[in-house]
């Protein structure tokens, strides 16, 4: 029996963005209605303000005297250089910074805003917060360290690099320099070669890297907004890798990166390509059968691909499937869908048709505010008061190499959001057919991430009971990204499970039972389990039908 979550005292920045608000975006003029309630409240009420004011006007004279009023988060990293502690001057700096905070906090908390209102407000004044921290600042000590072991290059350098990302990376920290990595010789370097291709995807088959190999192939469905190399980025975390050295028979599509010519391309369009990437996977290895493994929004795609087929009696060619971070159920309870209704979806999906696309540049913003000290501030600090270049990061390059979604597309996974159709039969068509994902038997496996902000768990969880057939849920111990790259020998990994899926994910959660390790030999299991007989591995790439066409990792995954 699991121990049960502690209750988070103060709610995180990225506890206020998920998949949602990512698709939607975050419109400035919610954030301006959001100050004018907050402004509003403070004139219509001034004797809260002159009660708040005291206070931290009585805490700030404490700090004046020495006193030390609030701790640090430990889990806080901004403020880890002894010398917020040990010097004066920089601990009454750090303890005014804190009592603001926690005067700010309590402010919203007396006050008479509505429920929802006060969510929106801690959202805001947490994001203030966080910019004004004195850590971004020239004063930060190790600002001053540097300007002084530098000889005042630093500073050079600092604005040298704010310059570069003003012009070239959307205003925000650049979290890894363009020339860290290189496609295909530093990342995605499995062996392997384009043997189909369309205007949608190229197909890649790697090259076996065991003796004997599974009957049945594995077909990887990566997201849309994202290259298809996450699971392939090194040999120590590639999943590729270990599903290759473990005698699966390995594919993946490369998704093509859409322009404004392809607007027109949905959800069904997705549905049918992958269809037809399964089919060139099932001619090349003369199997019935395939293995499907979607991730993030290509999860939702093999589960449209399921339902199609189910509709039109072709279940029978998928195998078993497996969804890894994956919403299917898009009813998500969380501050995120305060700032979302339907104005702001019909907005949204008014913007792309406009555009003919949405920028993942967009995203990937929303995405790095989810956790702006970790992902903007950090950086901000190192690349600009240090004059540093940021750190090469394998994940960080993979995930600053984001992609467009067609409007169509973006339409498509709004009206999810919207309406959430998958939760009753019928309530979406693909390609002309109604989906009844519970006439989906196929067996299915469900990976999710406990610290996962993007797809919420829980969330994940009820996608996974919405399908049919043979079903396993596992919780990693990861968040969105690190659910999928979890490689064997990390000795933090671990995942819980339990046998039963109740119709409660909280009463899951205290029935499972905690496995120490990484989930990929779990998995292997099962789907070797599903994968036919092994038999002598056939080096051969392609076959006459579909023969060889370039090298891994082709040409749509340097389309920027």
């Amino acid at each position: 029996m699991q121990d049960k979550p502690a209750k988070s005292v103060e709610p995180s920045t990225e506890s206020y963005f998920n998949a949602q608000s990512a698709i939607t975006g975050l419109r400035g003029r919610d954030l301006l209605s959001t100050l004018r309630s907050v402004a509003a409240q403070g004139l219509r009420h001034p004797l809260h303000n002159v009660r708040h004011a005291l206070a931290l006007g009585g805490q700030l004279g404490r700090v004046l005297l020495g006193d030390t009023p609030h701790t640090p988060n430990p889990r806080d990293s901004r403020f880890a250089d002894p010398t917020w502690t040990l010097n004066p001057f920089y601990r009454r700096g750090l303890q005014a910074y804190l009592s603001w905070q926690h005067q700010s906090r309590k402010w919203i908390d007396d006050s008479n805003l509505s429920t929802d209102d006060r969510a929106r407000a801690h959202f805001l004044f947490n994001l203030l917060n966080d910019a004004l921290a004195p850590t971004n600042t020239l004063l930060n000590p190790m600002a001053v360290k540097e300007l002084f072991n530098s000889g005042g290059t630093s500073v050079i350098k600092g604005l040298s690099h704010m310059v570069d990302d003003l012009l070239h990376n959307n205003g925000l920290p650049s979290q890894v320099t363009r020339d860290a990595f290189e496609i295909g010789r530093t990342v995605a370097t499995t062996v392997g070669t384009v043997v189909f291709r369309n205007d949608m995807l190229e197909l890649i088959q790697y090259k076996p890297m065991s003796e004997k190999q599974y009957a049945k192939p594995l077909l990887i469905v990566p997201p849309q907004i994202n290259k298809f190399y996450i699971f392939d980025l090194s040999a120590k975390n590639s999943f590729v890798q270990y599903a290759l050295k473990n005698g699966l028979q390995t594919f993946i599509i490369s998704w093509r990166n859409p322009d404004v010519r392809h607007r027109e391309w949905g959800l069904s369009s997705y549905v049918e390509a992958t269809e037809q990437a399964m089919n060139v996977c099932r001619a090349i290895t003369a199997s019935r059968e395939v293995n499907l493994i979607g991730a993030c929004a290509g999860g939702l795609t093999i589960a449209a691909l399921q339902g199609h087929l189910q509709t039109k009696r072709q279940l029978r060619r998928v195998s078993s499937a497996t969804y890894l971070v994956s919403l299917l159920d898009c009813a998500i309870e969380s501050a995120a869908s305060l700032f979302v209704d339907e104005t702001t979806l019909e907005a949204a999906k008014r913007r792309s048709y406009q555009n003919g696309v949405l920028d993942g540049r967009d995203m990937s913003k929303i995405f790095a505010w989810m956790r702006p000290n970790d992902l903007i501030w950090s950086y901000w600090v190192n690349n600009y008061l240090l004059g540093k270049a940021p750190p090469p990061f394998d994940v960080l390059y993979w995930n600053n190499d984001s992609t467009r979604l067609p409007a169509a597309l973006h339409g498509d996974l709004l009206d999810l959001f919207k309406h959430n159709p998958l939760t009753h039969p019928g309530g979406l068509e693909v390609c002309g057919t109604p989906i009844d994902l519970e006439k989906v038997t196929v067996d299915n496996f469900s990976v999710a991430g406990i610290n996962d902000h993007i797809t919420p768990w829980d969330a994940v969880y009820r996608s996974t009971l919405l399908l049919g057939g043979e079903r396993r849920f596992l919780l990693s111990n990861s968040g969105h990204v690190q659910s999928i790259l979890n490689p064997p020998g990390n000795p933090k990994s671990h995942y819980i499970e339990a046998a039963r899926l109740s119709g409660d994910p909280r009463a899951w959660f205290y029935d499972a039972k905690q496995t120490e390790g990484s989930w990929w030999p779990t998995w292997l299991s099962w789907i070797q389990e599903r994968s036919g007989a092994q038999r002598e591995t056939n080096m051969t790439l392609g076959n006459a039908a579909y023969p060889p066409m370039e090298a891994a990792p082709g040409t749509y995954v340097h389309v920027r």
